[in-house]
């Protein structure tokens, strides 16, 4: 994570000038020569990137999967608002980072370095630094999914799966872990739906209309996921699920 937090204290300190004196030079200049970019331009990509960072944050990383799965476990433990959403967001967040730290690691080092020490111009540090990330969505995207949005903006086919263009393996990306925490979620449901159709099929045999089926049958769900370590099961398949092959 030190280059990450480094990259993020190098835009803060570019975007703010803390510290630099009202005559000085700017703080951050990226590349060199005919390559630099002046401080204006940066505060400018500074600024589009920090508006655009959440939905990116949110829809092209692991983010998207462990939250769908985390909230269809609450639905089906049916403990409503337990955990909380700053809780089951806290942990995805940071499960997100240990994910993509070896990503973003990579991207820092072929991309930004080079463009920073002025050895690349802007689009070929892009290209370089956008590499290790397309191979990530690559790797979790469908080919069903990948067809369609090639379809759909009338792109002819790559050479290789390597030569996709981000927007087509974004919005691919997308699809494709919608699809897959779907089916963990549906996975996930059925060992305590098997609970709930006991347990509501006892109490209307003897005869308790009165007491919802649902209220009986919570202790026994989260007695069940705590029996057998549900928290480590769970969150420890997710996680290896991103190392050990696509999704």
């Amino acid at each position: 994570m030190t280059a990450v937090a480094r990259l993020a204290f190098v835009l803060l300190v570019s975007a703010t000038g803390f510290g630099a004196e009202p005559a000085a030079a700017p703080l951050l200049t990226l590349g060199k020569g005919a390559n630099a970019v002046s401080l204006p331009m940066q505060v400018v990509l500074i600024m589009t990137a920090l508006t655009l960072l959440p939905a990116v944050f949110m829809s092209v990383t692991p983010f998207l999967r462990i939250t769908l799965v985390l909230h269809f476990l609450r639905q089906a433990l049916g403990t409503q608002s337990t955990p909380s959403n700053q809780i089951l967001i806290g942990l995805a967040l940071f499960l997100t980072l240990l994910i993509m730290q070896p990503v973003l690691q990579d991207a820092y080092q072929k991309g930004w370095e080079p463009l920073e020490k002025g050895d690349l111009a802007w689009k070929d540090a892009f290209d370089q630094g956008s590499r290790p990330v397309r191979d990530f969505l690559l790797r979790f995207s469908r080919e069903k999914d990948i067809q369609l949005f090639l379809e759909i903006t009338h792109s002819p086919a790559p050479r290789s799966p390597r030569d996709l263009d981000l927007r087509i393996l974004v919005p691919a990306y997308i699809l494709s872990e919608l699809r897959t925490g779907f089916q963990i979620g549906a996975v996930l449901f059925f060992p305590f739906l098997i609970i709930d159709l006991v347990v509501a099929s006892v109490t209307l045999s003897i005869g308790m209309v009165q007491l919802p089926p649902v209220m009986l049958s919570a202790p026994f769900k989260i007695l069940l996921f705590v029996l057998v370590d549900g928290w480590n099961l769970v969150i420890g398949s997710l996680v290896r699920s991103f190392y050990t092959g696509a999704g």
